[in-house]
């Protein structure tokens, strides 16, 4: 098997489940094509109701206590889910401790934040709205008041939930992951090469997916989100896939890219065997999410190549490898959603708010 089980601390019951199912029902594959639906709980099925009101949600600045930011502020999905800095700055003004993921693909995660302290992805959308330095609602009387003065607001969650207290700070947190859960980005040339069309990758992005294997890359950004099991047979919404980063601790990069300085998983369990271990992040879109890690400290995706090569498996990579290896991770990005419908008009509001680094 290509991962060092060593080094998997946490959640590793998926290894056990391998172990005893048939192959054929667990249908592991370290390469997989996306899939044209991602797993939901059973308490938040999706309904197109529920995915065009959390549309809505995302795009509104009175989400925020000051009505300064919305969730787009932060994620923005027309220009690959994220913001383009290295960390995001709150309605407080302050920076975000981490980097902001892409919410590209994010209905394929199983756990969220970069060190998977949230099991669902309402509990994180509501944990977000009312951390002080992110949206800053604390009280979810206020925004209820605020959606109901709105009679598009009104129908659009009695359309939703029904009619009886449709407004609830439960019912925007379900809202808006329907919605993010269809932000899938299908028919990326790396999986129409999958499907059989040999020519949407080329030469370069080919020998690139040979040494992502041969180089150890594929042990932990593997399957669907090239981010570990996704939700299935083997792993299920809740549970975490974890890896240490630095796996090698020593390089120079260690000062030069702070990448010790955050204890990752371990500040928030306190747990000694989790120190340096956080949530493998997906790799689809991967060129579209520039700066890298959860510091943001790589600005370009070859920085990021070279720094992983050398702090996760101990190999200096050519300059020709790190080509071939950024080619097959071009390959990775695939087509923004229908639900998107990027008008002129949604182009222009995702432009107005997007700050890129100078």
């Amino acid at each position: 098997m290509l991962c060092q089980i060593r080094k998997f601390a946490v959640s590793y019951s998926w290894l056990l489940l391998l172990a005893i199912m048939p192959t054929a029902a667990v249908a592991f594959d370290y390469l997989q094509v996306l899939p044209t639906e991602p797993l939901v709980p059973k308490h938040n099925p999706l309904s197109n109701s529920k995915i065009q009101l959390g549309k809505q949600l995302f795009f509104d600045k009175r989400l925020s206590i000051n009505q300064a930011i919305s969730c787009n502020d932060c994620h923005n999905i027309y220009l690959g889910g994220d913001n383009d800095q290295p960390r995001a700055t709150g309605v407080s003004g302050v920076k975000s401790k981490r980097n902001a993921p892409t919410l590209l693909n994010i209905g394929f995660q199983t756990v969220y934040h970069w060190d998977g302290r949230f099991k669902s992805l309402e509990q994180q959308t509501i944990a977000h709205i009312q951390d002080a330095d992110i949206m800053g609602i604390s009280k979810s009387s206020l925004l209820i008041e605020r959606l109901e003065q709105d009679k598009k607001y009104q129908s659009g969650f009695e359309n939703a939930f029904g009619s009886e207290t449709p407004i609830t700070l439960t019912n925007i947190a379900k809202a808006l992951s329907s919605f993010e859960r269809a932000l899938t980005t299908p028919n990326s040339p790396f999986d129409q090469y999958l499907q059989g069309n040999k020519n949407t990758l080329s030469h370069a992005a080919i020998r690139g997916m040979k040494l992502f294997n041969d180089t150890g890359c594929l042990a932990c950004h593997f399957g669907t989100n090239f981010a570990g099991p996704a939700p299935g047979p083997a792993m299920g919404l809740g549970d975490g896939f974890y890896e240490l980063f630095p796996n090698y601790i020593g390089s120079s990069y260690d000062t030069s890219h702070q990448l010790v300085d955050d204890l990752g998983r371990y500040e928030f369990t306190k747990q000694q065997d989790e120190k340096y271990m956080w949530r493998v992040p997906p790799l689809r879109n991967i060129a579209l999410t520039a700066p890298y890690f959860h510091n943001g400290s790589a600005k370009t995706l070859k920085q990021a190549i070279i720094i992983m090569a050398k702090t996760q498996t101990n190999v200096t990579l050519s300059e020709q490898e790190v080509t071939d290896i950024e080619a097959f991770l071009n390959s990775l990005t695939g087509e923004l959603p229908a639900i998107l419908q990027p008008t002129q008009r949604a182009i222009k509001h995702a432009q107005k708010h997007y700050k890129p680094n100078p």
